[in-house]
């Protein structure tokens, strides 16, 4: 029996890009709206329902200034090598993708709201890879529900780490807590346009097994 349309779904799951170029930075965002979204990402599942994430929400033009400067040192000699390299390469795709990126962080400070999903950091300074699974897979869900939601709603964002290169700045900025760790910036605005397409993937069959990995496929 099925409970939704999945038609829908489908194109909800199918369709929700990492939007940037497409951001529209004059339209407002109301604190309802993040508010209604956020409601419904914490319903994700979270390890041991620890719950132990916090979401802040920046949407003082002049905090967002010194957080797209943030950004901006840790993006730019990044963007601009990886940019180049696509090119040579041939990878129309990702040159794209890396130019993209590239007009974020220029415009970064003129998106209206700016969220950043945190996650308490039980393990400390842990290396092994079970306890950063964890971590990471207690905020990642609710950040992707949070995504979708926002998409339903005609806004879009997109997933970025560059400023996480000085998290310690940003932390002193925005207050945040030791114990506390950063995991994203998502740069939120409605979009321009509310037509989008899937993305081109490898093909399922290059990249799915069953039962054993199969080498060679």
């Amino acid at each position: 029996m099925t409970i939704f349309d999945l038609d829908t779904v489908d194109e909800l799951l199918t369709t929700t890009r990492a939007v940037r170029k497409r951001l529209d930075l004059e339209r407002p965002v109301s604190r309802e709206t993040i508010e209604t979204c956020l409601r419904l990402a914490i319903q994700a599942p979270t390890g041991s329902n620890r719950q132990g994430w916090r979401w802040l929400v920046i949407t003082d033009a002049n905090k967002r200034s010194k957080l797209a400067d943030i950004y901006r040192r840790g993006a730019d000699s990044y963007l601009d090598s990886a940019h180049n390299a696509a090119l040579a390469a041939g990878d129309a795709q990702n040159a794209r993708v890396y130019d993209s990126a590239r007009y974020l962080a220029n415009v970064l400070q003129d998106v209206p709201v700016h969220v950043i999903p945190c996650i308490e950091n039980h393990v400390g300074e842990a290396n092994a890879g079970v306890a950063w699974s964890g971590i990471y897979g207690s905020i990642y869900p609710a950040v992707w529900s949070f995504q979708l939601a926002l998409r339903s709603r005609g806004l879009g964002s997109c997933i970025t780490t560059l400023h996480l290169r000085h998290h310690e700045e940003t932390a002193t900025l925005l207050g945040i807590p030791e114990g506390f760790m950063q995991v994203a910036l998502l740069p939120v605005a409605y979009t321009v346009g509310n037509q989008f397409k899937p993305a081109a993937r490898n093909s399922l069959e290059s990249i799915a097994y069953f039962d054993t990995w199969e080498q060679g496929r």
